[in-house]
Order: structure tokens, then C-alpha cells, then sequence
């Protein structure tokens, strides 16, 4: 059998990405006719049928997988010896794809990407805020902020800050039903709580249902699955909730209450892979985010 054409391979990595022989084209530059011709030779080339086409789009046969599986390695390579050659000038250039939760990344690390992108202007940031795990490994992104310690081998992580959680409402709903004095107190408030499964690295999120140790869990207001979600909630005056602090800072809407309670509180990591630990991007995003931690108080 001869090589494998490297474009037939690129056009096969992209419509296995894509699911769709139309949006891998629109991608590509490409009719889907040409796209179609392509996978089609490369099928006759290999001798195996690599999709199974239904109405909805295209699916991996067995085969179509484990050449996906190494497309994808080989592209996820390439991608990193490409950064590696960008990274040898002098000055940190490049691209760097970040990405951590919605929360922390819309609250925390958005407002501060302005003064490292002044800073470094040679390097574009994209940031990924998603609270599914990213797969560094493959490439999804270049670095992660993490609210949990990662567990594979191959990624280096260190500490970056520890998130504590406190009891918050609003200036409106304060004036309006008075803050409580004690957990008991909670008894008659409004309470809105984290929805669906927790997150694995919180599994005591919803701790206010059950603190002061009432004799029945309370029943919550209201139950949103994203803590983003919950904190516009709390500033829109519908309840009272546990939020992390970084969540509440700056926002004039919102106010600390049982101010003696501690709540549960969660590590967050700095991830990336071993692979780009020497790259002048990801070393200057690094140091300059240990240096705004170092530098916020809450």
C-alpha cells in the first residue's frame, strides 16, 4: 500500500472533527464535493469504509476511529513543534489558549487579560471558559485553571490560590427582608443552591441547606447548575446563597451576611503539559498570574 497523502489525511482529521463533510469544507476552503472526492479516495487507498453516513451527519466506523486516534495525535504534535519554533524568538509570541469554569473565568481572570495583553502584545490569548475538563493532553487548550488537582501523569500543575466561600445576598434583598443573625435564621430565608450533580471537586456546595443542623434539609428557592448563574441570582435580589469571595468582589449589589460563618473552601491549580513547560508564552502567563494572586486580598 503506498503513503498516506497528507492532504487526504488533513481533510479525513477535519471532517472527523466536524462530524460533516459541509462544515469540514466551509473549514477547509472547500467544496463539499472536493472534501467528499478526498474521503472517498482515501477510503479506496486504506481499503476500509471510515464513516457511516445517516441523515444527521457522519459517524467513525471502528476503523475511521483508530486513524482518527492518530491523526489526532500527529496534528496535536505538530501544533506543539509549531508553538516551540514560534517560542524561539526572543520576545514571548504566539498563541495560548487558557481555559478554566465559566465563573473564574468571566469574573476573575477576563478582567485581568487587558494588562498582560499590554504587557505581552505578541502573544493572542483565547480563552475556552468551559466547566467540562479541556483535554491538555490533546491540545484543547495550552493551560488550564483548575478548581481540582489534576491526576495525569503527564501534566505539571502548581497551587495557584484557595477559593473560600461565604454567605452573600444582596443590598436589595437585605433592605427588604433584613439579614439573617444566625444559620437557624436561614430557616426563613430564601435560599438558591448549586442544581443537578455538584462539581466532583465541591461536593459540599449546597452546605447551607443543612447548616446549623436543622432537622430537614431546607428546601432551596431556587437551583441553577452554573455558580455563575447563582450569583447573578443573589444580585438580582431573589435569595441568599453561598458564593466564592472572588465572585463578589467589586459588585456593589452584593453583601457579605452571617459574616462570622465560614463556608467550605476548594484549592485551584495552574495546569499545563510537560511538553510546553519551557515555552516563553505559557512562563510569562504563568508568572504573571502568581503575581495578581500574590497581589489580591479578598
Amino acid at each position: 500500500m503506498s503513503a498516506l497523502d497528507w492532504d487526504k489525511l488533513r481533510i479525513f482529521h477535519a471532517v472527523a472533527e466536524a462530524g460533516s463533510l459541509t462544515h469540514a469544507g466551509e473549514a477547509l476552503g472547500l467544496s463539499q464535493s472536493a472534501v467528499s472526492r478526498q474521503i472517498g479516495a482515501l477510503e479506496a487507498q486504506l481499503n476500509a469504509t471510515l464513516f457511516h453516513r445517516h441523515a444527521r451527519g457522519l459517524i467513525l466506523t471502528e476503523q475511521g476511529e483508530l486513524l482518527y486516534r492518530t491523526a489526532r495525535e500527529i496534528f496535536a504534535r505538530l501544533a506543539v513543534t509549531e508553538a516551540m519554533i514560534a517560542d524561539a524568538k526572543d520576545k514571548p509570541s504566539g498563541d495560548l489558549c487558557v481555559t478554566t469554569t465559566v465563573a473564574f473565568g468571566t469574573i476573575w481572570l477576563a478582567p485581568r487579560l487587558r494588562e498582560f495583553m499590554d504587557l505581552y502584545p505578541d502573544i493572542r490569548i483565547e480563552m475556552v471558559v468551559d466547566d467540562r475538563e479541556l483535554d491538555l493532553s490533546m491540545r484543547e487548550a495550552d493551560v488550564a485553571i483548575r478548581m481540582w488537582k489534576p491526576t495525569q501523569a503527564d501534566l505539571i500543575y502548581r497551587k495557584l490560590l484557595t477559593v473560600h466561600n461565604h454567605v452573600y445576598a444582596s443590598v436589595d434583598y437585605v433592605t427588604r427582608h433584613g439579614a439573617p443573625q444566625t444559620l437557624e435564621d436561614l430557616d426563613h430565608h430564601k435560599l438558591i443552591v448549586y442544581g443537578e450533580e455538584a462539581p466532583a471537586y465541591f461536593s459540599n456546595i449546597n452546605w447551607l441547606l443543612k447548616a446549623g443542623d436543622p432537622v430537614a434539609p431546607r428546601e432551596p428557592t431556587l437551583s441553577i447548575n452554573n455558580v455563575y448563574g447563582v450569583m447573578q441570582a443573589v444580585a438580582s435580589g431573589l435569595g441568599i446563597a453561598s458564593l466564592p469571595d472572588y465572585m463578589a468582589e467589586g459588585n456593589p449589589r452584593i453583601v457579605r451576611v452571617l459574616p462570622n460563618v465560614d463556608g467550605p473552601g476548594f484549592d485551584t491549580f495552574l495546569v499545563y503539559p510537560e511538553e510546553l513547560r519551557n515555552t516563553k508564552r505559557l512562563a510569562v502567563f504563568r508568572d504573571f498570574l502568581l503575581r495578581k494572586v500574590a497581589d489580591w486580598q479578598y
